[in-house]
């Protein structure tokens, strides 16, 4: 079918086209992330839409829009070759692109398939998960689809980043290191929200939880990669022993129902508040939670750790989860999910009863940290600068963006 091939020329008339590939704008940490970027961005240097695997509307939908970028629905669908011709039609109206993002783990490998074949000179994997210990027992199908898609990555992508050495591995291979595409890029926390001044007892009574209570949080989506039902079980056993414990949970999903169902099988109903998504997640970690509680069974960095250590909150959580996230080492304590929820608990009442040093010293020691969100967005920044230079001067020559007829076929 006739298609169009984009070749990139300089133009420093105009600004780096950015083309990002995402599930959808929900509040989530990879999303939080390319909000800041997305807010930060001069949009006369690099211009960003948004592609997105979803149809329903998303939180940050219309902050994306008033900062100028567009969302492109592109709905996923496990047939390769509708997803390639929807893909093909908006790389057709919307571009032409000097830059594909893709932010959608393994399936980067298709999405960035489809860039090549469209000439897209950019081409980025970046890997914000660790799906290793889930995809330890996939079917023969599932590992069929991984080898193929991970040999595309290795194919397609002209640059891969991640934000930990886990996320690295699970997508680039152990490896990676010795391979001059992939390369580390920090998450920037926004710290702004933990500058701000937060009153308590306004909080808690919004919620409706006691101004006396110790109360555990959890920032997640209601998904199995977040273990929130092993959650339940540790926060019911610090309760049955802390008659003034209390657990918060942020975030919403399809297992939500399920653990509510068990929530009230438990008897602890009146001891745990869900809030479902929240806008205003610094402000519920400051002036509500005492400690922060998070058994997930994997994760590519552990975005929302960041911010409760920046919120001064002591950590509790699964010891495989990266070192990266291990900024402030007072405020932080690793369990291995193959110890009890009892066990847990005890660490949880001994561990949040300490108070390491004051929340104004851990957000210094965050700004101070890779985590900063203006070094952060910097980097990127400069990824793409420099990646755009280096396709223009191989390319030898100085005239704008032009198209060229090309076929591809799928």
């Amino acid at each position: 079918m006739p298609y169009t091939k984009w070749v990139v020329k300089s133009n420093t008339n105009r600004p780096i086209k950015v083309l990002h590939v995402g599930v959808g704008m929900i509040k989530g940490g990879i999303e939080a992330w390319m909000m800041q970027v997305l807010s930060r961005n001069n949009p006369e240097q690099i211009q960003m839409d948004f592609v997105v695997h979803t149809t329903d509307p998303c939180p940050y939908d219309d902050e994306v829009r008033a900062l100028g970028s567009r969302l492109i629905p592109c709905p996923y669908t496990s047939n390769f070759w509708l997803y390639g011709r929807h893909f093909q039609r908006i790389l057709e109206n919307y571009g032409p692109y000097d830059i594909v993002h893709s932010h959608v783990h393994y399936f980067n490998g298709y999405v960035l398939r489809l860039a090549k074949q469209a000439g897209i000179p950019i081409r980025i994997a970046h890997s914000h998960c660790d799906f290793t210990p889930i995809e330890v027992q996939a079917s023969l199908s599932r590992r069929l689809y991984l080898a193929l898609t991970r040999r595309w990555i290795q194919q397609y992508a002209t640059l891969g980043l991640g934000g930990s050495q886990r996320s690295m591995v699970d997508l680039f291979g152990a490896g990676w290191e010795s391979d001059a595409r992939w390369q580390m890029l920090p998450y920037g926390v926004d710290l702004k929200p933990f500058r701000e001044s937060v009153d308590p007892g306004t909080v808690r009574r919004e919620l409706g939880i006691p101004q006396g209570a110790w109360v555990m949080g959890h920032v997640g989506r209601f998904v199995e990669q977040k273990n929130h039902s092993f959650l339940i079980d540790v926060a019911a056993e610090v309760i049955r022993r802390e008659p003034k414990a209390h657990l918060l949970l942020i975030g919403d999903g399809k297992l939500q129902p399920a653990m509510r169902q068990k929530v009230q099988r438990l008897g602890i109903t009146d001891r745990v508040t869900f809030t479902g998504i929240r806008s205003d997640v610094p402000r519920l970690m400051l002036g509500a939670m005492n400690g922060f509680l998070f058994p997930s069974l994997g994760e590519g960095l552990g975005f929302v750790l960041l911010e409760a250590q920046a919120a001064g909150l002591p950590c509790v959580f699964t010891e495989d989860i990266p070192t990266e996230v291990d900024v402030i080492p007072a405020l932080v304590h690793r369990l291995s999910l193959s110890q009890s929820p009892a066990q847990w608990a005890e660490v949880l009442l001994s561990h949040w009863q300490q108070k390491p040093l004051s929340q104004p010293e851990a957000l210094s020691i965050l700004e101070s940290s890779s985590f900063n969100d203006e070094r952060s967005f910097r980097q990127l920044q400069t990824i793409y600068q420099t990646e755009y230079v280096r396709v223009t001067a191989k390319d030898g020559t100085n005239d704008p963006l032009r198209q060229t007829p090309n076929l591809v076929n799928f």
